[in-house]
Order: C-alpha cells, then structure tokens, then sequence
C-alpha cells in the first residue's frame, strides 16, 4: 500500500513539472586501487565560474624522491608547476616496474587526471595500454620509445653530459682505471657509459672503463657494494648510473674520487665528488603544460640536449683544477654550438672493429639502440 501512495505522489509531482527537466547526474566513485606507496597529493578547489580549470597532473616514480637522485629531479619539475599556478600535482613513489605500475596510472586516468608523466623505462607498455583506455588524457612516458596519439616519449640528450664527466674523470684518474656502476644493460645505459669512456680517452688515451651491472636502479646498499667491487681492483674515479649516493660514498670512504649523476651529488661525499651529469626537468614540464593548456601538445618524440638546459654538469669540485675546468667548458661549448658531436667517428668497439667511419655521425635510431660498448671499456652488455 505504501508503494503505491509513493508512485502516485511521484506521479502527481511531476505532473507539475511538465515540461521540465534536470539532467544533472549523480557523481561516480572512481573503483579504489591500492597504490605500493602513499599517493600525495594537493585537493583540488572547485572551480569557479570564469576562471580557468586547473589542470590536475600525477607523476609516477620510480624510487623515493628523497634529496637527490632521479626521482627527486622530476619531483623538483612537479614543484615548478605548482609554484607557476593554475594546476594541482600528485605522485606516487617508489613504483616497481610492471603490474604494479599499470595499477597506479590507471588510478590516475580513473580519477580524471589531465596529464600523466610516467618516469621509468619500464613504465612503457603500461603507460601505452592506459592511454588506449583513455585518449582524453595527455600522458608523456620518460625514457621510452613507443608513442600514441596521446602519448609522447621524453628523455635528453645526457650522453652529451656523460662525455663531459668522462672528460674530467679521465683528466683525474691516476690508475687509468674508471669504475662504472650500470643499472641494466639498456641502450640508454650503454650509451652513457660508451660517452663517458670517449670522454675520459679524448684526454687520457690509457684511460679503461669497467662496468659492473646491478640490475636495479635504486638500492643503495647493492650499489654501494658495486663500487666498492671496482674500487678493489684499482678504480680511482666511480662514476654511476644509478639513483642513490652509494657509489659516491663508497668512493669517498676509500679516499678516491667520484661523479655523480641526476642531481649535484656532491653534498654525499664532498671530499671524492668531482662534478655531476644533471637533469632539470623544471623548463621542460612547464612548457609541456603551457602546450596541453593551450591546445597545442602533439604526441612526439622529445630529445632535447645541452643547449635546452635539459642536461647539463654540476659544478666542479674544488680539488678540479683550473685546466681541466677550461677545457670542459670549451668542449661544452662546442656541444651547445654543434661543433662537437660526441660519436663522431672513427668509433671502435671493444674487439676494435669500427662501428662508425671516421667523420661519420651517428643517427638519433642508431644511438637510441646503441648495444655494443666502445673501446676502453671493460665489461659486458649483457
């Protein structure tokens, strides 16, 4: 009985409103996911009438932020686009490559986020498969190389950087023996350690580089070890591809020198760090936001060198003397300009067969799916 006096009140109540209609529906509760780390993140206000949407951008890192490393430099890009205004900015860290990663950013899509900027190679497949779900949304995946119509790739030209700390390294080194400690053997990976062994031979012919892999990008104690590891059969200089100071701290234990890389380590070990090879993302999030706010972002591949500001070397350490400085900052210079291009041929590889003819220059395909090390470096790429 009391159903049927509640349809005929409905009934009689939208008889009054003939004619009428509200087609406001009621909101949607994104599905809950479980992140691996905390997500933080900005509320967002509710606009206002006449004022411009604020863009809601996440980011997904690979380690913990931190205060160095390569996780905090794209950290110190969010920071510029939240102190520029006009967006809201979230992240999450320390997000293992695979599964767990395509959880996060399908999060993020869910929520209605705007911009997605995934920050680790293995992000890739994940990053593409989520953009397919959502072409709405503009995401940029670092590292990479696949694209979409709403996915860019993005990385820089930091073998430019390797060559220049390869140059003070070999400038440094009294043992001729440089000790590299290598994430995984992908060609980003190789390329930078092919760059800083071209770098350290173009002033010290004698000088070798030897590899050793982690197969992690950030644990400190592993990489902490690595080095030491190099360090015991006679490196004098530790340079690193990975994203803790381990490397650099096991350098200054042992009374040698070091270079870092992603961010000006130097604060680690300040009696062993020479210089750094740097990322600054902040110039380049900005404009990537400035585009995707005025409807001009297209997908494509970005691979900004030196000359944008994108990579660059930290600042000397004081025990870099003033010679060695010039002539850096005069090759840096000639990078900037065009005058030097770091594999420009002849380049040999380890069995001293030339893998670029002299006065030949590499192409972008060819250094992106660089697999075989150059001379001078000992260790495999495997």
């Amino acid at each position: 009985m009391r159903r049927i006096i509640v349809l005929l009140a409905a009934m009689l109540v939208l008889s009054g409103l003939a004619g009428c209609g509200d087609d406001k529906k009621p909101a949607q509760e994104a599905p809950k996911q479980e992140a691996p780390k905390q997500e933080a993140k900005a509320e967002q206000p509710a606009a206002k009438a006449g004022e411009d949407k604020k863009l809601q951008i996440g980011l997904v890192y690979i380690s913990p932020v931190g205060d160095a490393g390569w996780s905090y430099s794209h950290d110190q890009g969010r920071k510029a686009l939240e102190e520029a205004g006009g967006v809201t900015t979230s992240y999450v860290e320390s997000v293992p490559e695979g599964p767990d990663s395509e959880r996060v950013i399908l999060n993020m899509a869910r929520k209605g986020y705007d911009i997605i900027f995934t920050t680790s190679f293995g992000y890739m497949d994940p990053t593409i498969k989520v953009a397919s779900q959502y072409p709405d949304i503009t995401f940029l995946h670092c590292s990479g190389y696949k694209t979409a119509p709403n996915v860019s790739n993005y990385f820089g030209r930091m073998y430019q950087a390797r060559y220049l700390t390869g140059m003070v390294a070999g400038a440094m080194t009294k043992n001729n023996i440089l000790g590299y400690v290598g994430a995984f053997p992908i060609p980003e990976v190789i390329r930078g350690i092919n760059a800083f062994t071209l770098g350290a031979r173009a002033v010290n012919p004698n000088a070798q580089v030897r590899v050793v892999w982690t197969k992690t990008w950030y644990d400190p104690a592993t990489e902490k070890e690595a080095a030491k590891s190099l360090l015991d059969v006679g490196a004098d200089v530790i340079a690193q591809h990975q994203d803790s100071p381990g490397p650099q701290e096991a350098a200054q234990e042992r009374g040698v020198y070091s270079v870092g890389y992603h961010t000006d380590m130097s604060a680690f070990a300040p009696k062993a760090h020479l210089t750094s090879a740097v990322w600054n993302w902040k110039d380049f999030y900005l404009d990537v936001v400035k585009q995707v706010r005025a409807g001009t972002w297209k997908s494509g591949s970005y691979w900004p060198g030196i000359e944008s500001g994108v990579v660059d070397i930290a600042p000397y350490g004081e025990m870099v003397p003033q010679d060695v400085r010039a002539r850096v900052d005069a090759a840096k210079a000639d990078i900037k300009s065009g005058k030097l291009k770091v594999f420009t041929g002849p380049v040999k590889d380890q069995k001293g067969a030339v893998r670029v003819a002299e006065g030949a220059v590499p192409t972008d395909q060819d250094l992106l799916g660089m697999t075989w090390f150059v001379e001078g470096v000992i260790g495999t790429t495997e």
